[in-house]
């Protein structure tokens, strides 16, 4: 599903030159759930923005699918991360003013989705989540951990073939934090999503089934 083949990133040049990942080798398979770890500027995060097509090696090969990244357009780019990549962050990135089904309905809004498709189709999505109840309400009306399921919701929405998950439990407190996992946990393990997180939390990366750990720009532990 994913390989990065001596993948590199350089940012900057001279002296202000900093190497964010030093010809990288990874595979997560289809179906995975793989949790990325590392201390701050180990590279985890760079990683994780060239999987989601928001930033692109300055050498080596990143391959999504079977398809080579680096050969496509920009609007190529742009069509797998919107039709095959769901996102899922730390700050929930919801639109404030609209309410949860509306939320879960953008992907759906960019994709040209008529509008009772749309909402039939962000219905099942957030009765997905156990949220089916909450679709009228905005985020402010609801806790941190359902504005994190109302998230989950829009990034399942499409159907993508992965989820990238970056610190999804960040914000939120203990108990909160395992509804969430589970319920990433029961999306990969009944669906066959393959899901790729960046945490910085032990506890959280136990419920991937790999850990994938990053110092340095490389990668010093799979297991």
């Amino acid at each position: 599903m994913i390989e990065f083949k001596k993948v590199r990133r350089v940012y900057g040049r001279g002296e202000g030159e900093a190497i964010a990942l030093k010809g990288v080798d990874m595979k997560i398979e289809e179906g995975e759930f793989a949790a990325i770890m590392g201390p701050s500027g180990s590279g985890k995060s760079t990683s994780m923005n060239i999987i989601g097509c928001l930033d692109s090696p300055s050498s080596g090969e990143y391959i999504f699918g079977g398809v080579s990244v680096g050969g496509l357009s920009r609007d190529k780019k742009a069509l797998l991360r919107r039709e095959y990549i769901g996102f899922i962050f730390q700050g929930f990135n919801l639109l404030g003013r609209t309410t949860a089904r509306e939320n879960v309905e953008l992907p759906l809004v960019y994709r040209g989705v008529k509008a009772a498709e749309r909402r039939k189709i962000a219905l099942e999505a957030l009765e997905q989540v156990g949220l089916e109840r909450f679709e009228s309400h905005t985020p402010a009306e609801l806790s941190g951990g359902q504005q994190q399921r109302v998230a989950i919701a829009r990034a399942i929405v499409t159907k993508p073939l992965a989820l990238l998950a970056d610190e999804p439990t960040g914000n939120l407190d203990s108990a909160r934090s395992v509804e969430v996992m589970e319920l990433l946990q029961s999306f990969n393990r009944d669906r066959g999503v393959t899901i790729v997180m960046v945490t910085h939390e032990e506890d959280m990366a136990k419920y991937a089934r790999r850990i994938i750990r990053f110092r340095d720009g490389e990668i010093e532990e799979r297991k």
